[in-house]
């Protein structure tokens, strides 16, 4: 097996005394890099700029510019962060000298006169540094470059898949209008005709034919989400919620529900968006009711972590905590289609757009005693002190805690 060969370093050498220079060449001479000697600070710092040096060693004291001054200039200069510098002085452990040197970004110091196998321990010690480093920062880099390569490809991916689940799901709308369009035509012609388990039959296909095209328009609601643009603007709150109880005004009504609020916020997003996860999140408060206690619902918010949290409370039939995160996912339902209608599309609409937003959904619920269902969004620059007041909204009573 071959040994591993290294690429060289450079090691500047800066003394203005060439009897020095010749001393510390022949005791580094036998680590097997590039030693490279000047005889000022000023070349020195010249040095600096044409090559990349791993290790310098530089006398304290010197004409013109000194070895502090020297050691001052390289620590400021972003591009030599990963240079160690010895400083060469005769000065003792603990003069005030010493600590200035640690203090500018010296590594260590090398006492004169020095001892040979000294000098050669401390500069190997961040010649090894110094390679290490290097190979850190060429994996990470290969590393970023796999991410981003790995990122584009996942999301030229998703595009293509959202693309394709809005292309699919619009195709499929034609040949189901056709097919319940035909079903319509059984029912209506031959009704009462045929024998009862015939009329069960086409009962059945007409339903799944409308829950088909429910689940197909929830999934273009769904896809559109990623293929919209992300331009988002300020979002009154107040003006949302109100759009999603307009949504849900024969609900509201039938239902006998009570609508309440607390002062909204000004949020950065896109207001149809917000307003669809206020008319998902009510509409769901009041579909999964208490049979003995007409729906009260109360939205709020509260300001946390630099972001509006909002809240959608109600007095329903709550849920397992075991389930809180499984029915943000597509199609999952913990209800039978004869107990409660729907899709099980809503909520995870309502997580994509929240995600979407930069903001997190969650819920907090227990069997019988209501579900909160808690959600972040980012604030819009002109609200960042204050919440704006909020006014009457239609088919609700005043704004009152929940009882």
């Amino acid at each position: 097996m071959k040994p591993e060969t290294r690429e060289p370093v450079n090691i500047l050498l800066v003394d203005d005394q060439p009897s020095k220079l010749l001393a510390y060449e022949a005791a580094l001479a036998c680590l097997g890099e590039n030693l490279v000697t000047v005889g000022s600070a000023r070349a020195a710092l010249e040095m600096l700029l044409e090559r990349e040096i791993a290790v310098v060693l530089a006398d304290v004291c010197m004409p013109e510019i000194d070895g502090f001054d020297l050691l001052a200039m390289i620590r400021r200069h972003p591009r030599f962060r990963d240079t160690a510098v010895i400083l060469v002085s005769g000065i003792q452990v603990g003069d005030p000298d010493q600590l200035k040197g640690y203090d500018s970004g010296a590594v260590d110091y090398l006492p004169v006169p020095f001892a040979p196998e000294v000098l050669r321990a401390k500069v190997r010690v961040f010649v090894d540094l110094f390679r290490k480093t290097r190979e850190l920062q060429a994996l990470n880099r290969r590393l970023e470059q796999l991410v981003e390569a790995r990122t584009a490809e996942l999301r030229r991916s998703n595009r293509d898949l959202e693309q394709f689940a809005y292309a699919a799901s619009h195709d499929l709308q034609e040949p189901l209008r056709m097919i319940s369009s035909f079903l319509q035509l059984l029912s209506r012609r031959y009704s009462g005709r045929l024998d009862a388990q015939a009329d069960e039959f086409i009962a059945f296909a007409s339903g799944s034919a409308q829950r088909m095209h429910a689940m197909i328009n929830d999934l273009l609601s769904y896809a559109r989400l990623d293929l919209a643009g992300a331009h988002f603007t300020p979002v009154a709150c107040d003006r949302a919620l109100q759009q999603a109880l307009a949504n849900l005004r024969l609900a509201i009504r039938e239902n006998g529900a009570t609508v309440t609020q607390g002062s909204l916020p000004t949020v950065m997003g896109d207001e149809f968006q917000v307003a669809q996860v206020f008319q998902n999140l009510v509409g769901n408060a009041i579909k999964f009711r208490r049979k003995e206690a007409d729906p009260v619902v109360h939205v709020d918010c509260d300001l946390r972590d630099g972001e509006w949290l909002l809240s959608v409370r109600d007095n329903g039939i709550g849920l397992d905590p075991t389930y809180a995160q499984r029915i943000f996912e597509v199609f999952q339902r913990l209800h039978g289609r004869e107990e409660y209608a729907g899709t099980g599309i809503g909520l995870s609409l309502c997580k994509k757009i929240v995600e979407r937003h930069g903001g997190t959904i969650w819920c907090e619920s227990s069997p019988g005693s209501g579900s909160t269902f808690y959600f972040t969004l980012p604030i819009a620059p002109a609200s960042r002190t204050s919440r704006l007041g909020s006014e009457p909204l239609p088919l609700q009573a005043q704004p009152s805690p929940m009882p």
